[in-house]
């Protein structure tokens, strides 16, 4: 509903089989633009319409997506499509009055793999292909593609502590994610959902368009975010499930959700700060549930429904079903607390293989014992009472902002490019996990410079103006 705002463009409102339309033609397009199947197509697009159709038209084609944080800018993305070999990118003329169309054309410039790119909406700059044609003037192109389960579907991108990681997922890896959020949430069949979490990650794709597609219902989108539109969205669409921030889920409860928003009766709520969740206040509405569901960069996630007094349910080591309170239900994951006190991840969601620590030197006389899981640098323990796991802090050497991660050590690096005097700080956030201070000589030289270094708004507007006592 907020799109309009967004990308200057109107909503839109699709029924299935126009959408099956629409995903069509977009795969026709990409197939008649030369893109060979299994080759990486990279999409960095809003919480609209437009991200679904073109992930659906990607893998009708046989394409692999790589998943781009609506963050970044030239920098981050010129690493990710050459890490990938990309040989597409999508995206739209305007996100928030930031032409996207631009910093699309600059990064595909970087990157060698690059031979297509194309974009939603108006004023695309020349050499840029219009989307919006393609479904306009749908083609019935198509090719002889044997989908496999166990061949790559997505990429998408993390940070450790040992630096940048692109994560590719299978089909199977991906419906196993969806499925964790979708049975453990007990979404009902036809749902109508509403979400309103970015879906350029792993989590975000899974809690948005696999538990629609599992669910068969009908899928809202809102671009976080505007409170009376986000709102009024709910009430004018009818929805019963809400996909979200956990922060945000919780602050619904301190506005009268029963009244202002009657027909939600599922809420899941997505938490970027794990260790955060056993100190969050209770679930107080009762005419609807909620389900935290825990997130660990794109290592893995696994889901816990509250209990009835709304308090966080215990998550013991070991294997989980999903929904988990149920006896015999099938295996969404394992939990486990790893040798250095940290939390480990297994299952068929968990890709071991991108997370494998790095090979010996020829020169070592130790080979490194086999991991079949994935530390997720959470530090971790038991209860010695209850049994339990406490997830007690998040990983060493990154830090978060909302889903933005990045090394510690990179914010000294960026205010050194900034001249003497410069400092730049994350400070702990209660909502984000971290928020970004910075000060300097001059703040807007500053804003300029981290700007030309094709640095994300979080650094560029750590500098800005601050007003009031």
């Amino acid at each position: 509903m907020n799109k309009l705002r967004v990308t200057g463009q109107p909503p839109k409102r699709l029924t299935f089989a126009q959408a099956d339309r629409a995903i069509s033609a977009l795969a026709a397009h990409f197939i008649e633009s030369g893109l060979p199947a299994n080759s990486v197509i990279a999409i960095q697009l809003p919480n609209t319409v437009e991200f679904m159709l073109t992930v659906l038209a990607a893998h009708r084609a046989g394409l692999i997506v790589a998943l781009l944080p609506m963050l970044w800018r030239q920098a981050e993305l010129t690493v990710a499509l050459n890490r990938t070999g990309a040989r597409a990118i999508v995206t739209t003329s305007k996100i928030d009055g930031v032409s996207h169309a631009d910093l699309a054309m600059n990064a595909a410039a970087e990157a060698f793999s690059i031979r297509h790119v194309c974009g939603f909406g108006d004023d695309l700059p020349e050499g840029m292909a219009s989307l919006d044609h393609a479904i306009a003037n749908p083609s019935e192109t198509t090719r002889a593609y044997i989908q496999d389960g166990r061949k790559a579907a997505v990429i998408s991108f993390d940070v450790t502590a040992d630096g940048f990681r692109a994560v590719p997922r299978t089909h199977l890896s991906l419906i196993a994610g969806g499925l964790a959020v979708f049975l453990e949430s007990d979404v009902i069949q036809g749902a109508t959902i509403m979400s309103a979490f970015a879906p350029s990650s792993f989590a975000g794709l899974t809690s948005s368009l696999l538990v629609w597609l599992l669910s068969g219902g009908t899928l809202s989108l809102h671009h976080p975010f505007d409170g009376d539109l986000f709102e009024q969205q709910i009430n004018d669409d009818g929805c019963d499930t809400l996909v979200a921030p956990a922060s945000l889920a919780l602050r619904l409860t301190e506005v009268d959700m029963p009244s202002r928003l009657p027909t939600l009766r599922n809420v899941i709520g997505l938490w970027r700060a794990p260790e955060q969740i056993l100190a969050s206040p209770s679930w107080t509405t009762p005419h609807a549930a909620l389900t935290d569901i825990y997130l660990f960069g794109e290592a893995g996630l696994f889901g816990a429904r509250r209990a009835a007094d709304g308090t966080p349910a215990p998550i013991l080591p070991g294997p989980h079903g999903a929904p988990r309170d149920i006896r015999g239900s099938s295996i969404a994951g394992e939990t486990l607390i790893t040798p250095r006190g940290t939390l480990g991840l297994r299952g068929p969601m968990v890709a071991v293989a991108a997370y494998a620590p790095p090979a010996p030197t020829s020169d070592s006389l130790m080979t490194p014992p086999p991991r079949d899981y994935v530390d997720t640098d959470y530090a971790a323990r038991l209860d010695r009472a209850t049994g339990t796991v406490c997830i007690t802090a998040p990983p060493s050497g990154t830090m978060a902002v909302g889903g933005y991660r990045f090394l510690s050590q990179d914010l000294q690096e960026w205010a050194k490019r900034l001249g003497q005097g410069a400092l730049l700080t994350a400070l702990p956030d209660r909502l984000s996990g971290y928020r970004l201070a910075g000060r300097a000589h001059d703040n807007a030289r500053a804003r300029e410079a981290l700007a030309e270094l094709g640095l994300n708004p979080l650094m560029v507007e750590a500098f800005r103006e601050r007003s009031g006592p």
